[in-house]
């Protein structure tokens, strides 16, 4: 069995071989920047873009209700009538919640 891998080895293509099945090994698995890893962190990024998109579209809706709460006084009562149920005096609120 020892001269067979032996003779495995003294053929230049069987070193290149397996040099390159421990570099493949290495580079995949075991180096800093190993394919896992870069796999993982791909995943990782194009989480954050959506995320980031997400947010962007969020602050585009909330910088066009705050333009309009400014410029619109009944927007802005209605918006206070219905987040934070203010009212005015003599006045009673119902909150009808629908199931």
């Amino acid at each position: 069995m020892k001269s067979a891998l032996f003779s495995i080895l003294r053929h230049p293509k069987a070193k290149f071989g397996i040099l390159l099945l421990v570099f493949a090994l290495w580079i995949g698995f075991f180096a800093e920047h190993n394919l896992v890893r870069h796999f993982q962190d791909k995943y990782k990024l194009k989480k954050l873009l959506d995320q980031k998109e997400y947010l962007q579209e969020k602050i585009h809706s909330d910088q066009r209700k705050i333009q309009e709460l400014q410029t619109n006084q009944k927007n802005l009562e209605k918006f206070a009538r219905e987040q934070f149920l203010m009212k005015k005096e003599n006045e009673d609120v119902f909150v009808i919640v629908e199931e």
